[in-house]
């Protein structure tokens, strides 16, 4: 509560105070406090609980003792009825996840905490990367109206227990480069930008099979910054991600029907579609507040027919990343626990609310705040 009121009252001064560089700092200051304070309402044990299950990344990382004996046989054990199958957790993403907790394992961090802490610091940069991205296709203005929303969403809950804060900073960080290299004005910017940001989003495909999604933001980045030339390099860096991984064994396109079946098997065969399909929305907004909502209707306008640009595109690439959650319910392979799973996408249908007038805007970032504050106290969140 009290890191919530000092934010509210001091934003306004510290965001009129500072220069661009020093701002983005205060911005990811703001976000980690906020979502280390929810993560640390029952205190350390909250973080470290989650990293210790049985059917976390982390803890089977331990014993893998060969990188390239695990992505080779990675496929073969992901099946339910396969001897000594992998976890749920692990089982249902690409290797790209468990080997991220491979490598803190080799450099010595053994804790459930600091792990923990890691990837809720590395997901808060997630932050900084969409306002880089609004600054780059829209302007400054835009991008400091839209930082209070990113910070205060109820997503920060979820932020600070899941590895999919780390999907979702490496996703954001993708689609900010792919902005500078769609803007770029020089070649030498083009390539310099598009190819690391085909690597992160390559990257992106191989930390969760429904990060493919990640195409339809990536078409409204390009879209946006006007220059189409931007694409070919991001895909050659993104097929290098995907020929690494399959030169050192492990094969998407075999991996993801043995995922589906996996899938199914387990617990998803008694989640049925037809309620899902739309539970999943309801789920989905205790992370992004009922400010979306609100924001929705104005922000398709405007993403449609909008005569602003610098709106329209803040518009776009909300609206694209609503796009994606609406494809992933449809799909079936997205039922429950999209809290977490969507936070890749949730954070760019995040700046929509600052489309709203600015009379509505202070009130409504009040229930952003209260949400959050409500739903950590009253309700168990499992992820």
């Amino acid at each position: 509560m009290l890191v919530a009121l000092t934010g509210f009252l001091c934003w306004r001064r510290i965001s009129s105070a500072l220069n661009w560089i020093p701002y983005l700092a205060a911005v990811f200051a703001g976000s980690w406090l906020w979502t280390a304070a929810l993560a640390h309402v029952g205190g350390k044990e909250s973080i470290s609980k989650v990293f210790e299950r049985p059917s976390e990344y982390f803890v089977d990382a331990k014993e893998i003792s060969s990188i390239s004996a695990f992505l080779s046989g990675f496929i073969e054990k992901v099946p339910l009825r396969a001897p000594d199958h992998w976890p749920i957790h692990i089982a249902g993403h690409p290797p790209g996840a468990t080997l991220f907790f491979i490598l803190l394992d080799r450099i010595g961090i053994t804790d459930p905490y600091t792990a923990g802490v890691i990837v809720m610091t590395l997901g808060c940069t997630g932050v900084v990367a969409v306002l880089l991205t609004v600054k780059t296709l829209a302007s400054e203005k835009l991008a400091r109206r839209a930082a209070p929303w990113l910070i205060a969403a109820p997503a920060a809950i979820w932020m600070g227990v899941s590895a999919d804060a780390l999907f979702m900073a490496v996703a954001a960080w993708g689609l900010a480069l792919l902005a500078l290299a769609s803007t770029a004005d020089r070649r030498s910017r083009l390539i310099g930008f598009g190819l690391p940001a085909g690597l992160l989003l390559g990257l992106c495909v191989y930390l969760s099979y429904g990060l493919l999604l990640l195409g339809i933001l990536a078409i409204a980045v390009i879209y946006l910054g006007g220059r189409w030339s931007a694409l070919p390099w991001a895909l050659g860096g993104a097929l290098s991600v995907a020929l690494a991984f399959t030169l050192t064994g492990f094969r998407w396109w075999e991996g993801f029907p043995v995922l589906v079946t996996r899938y199914y098997d387990g617990i998803q065969s008694k989640r049925q579609y037809g309620y899902w399909v739309w539970a999943n929305l309801g789920a989905w907004t205790f992370t992004s507040g009922l400010a979306v909502w609100a924001a929705l209707p104005r922000s398709i306008a405007e993403a449609w027919r909008g005569a602003d640009k610098g709106r329209r595109v803040v518009a776009v690439l909300g609206c694209a990343g609503f796009v994606s959650i609406l494809v992933a319910t449809l799909s079936g392979m997205s039922k429950a626990e999209v809290e977490r799973i969507w936070l890749p996408f949730t954070i760019w249908v995040m700046v929509l609310p600052s489309l709203l007038p600015l009379r509505w805007q202070r009130p409504l970032l009040v229930t952003q705040v209260a949400s959050a504050i409500a739903i950590e106290a009253l309700l168990t969140t499992q992820w």
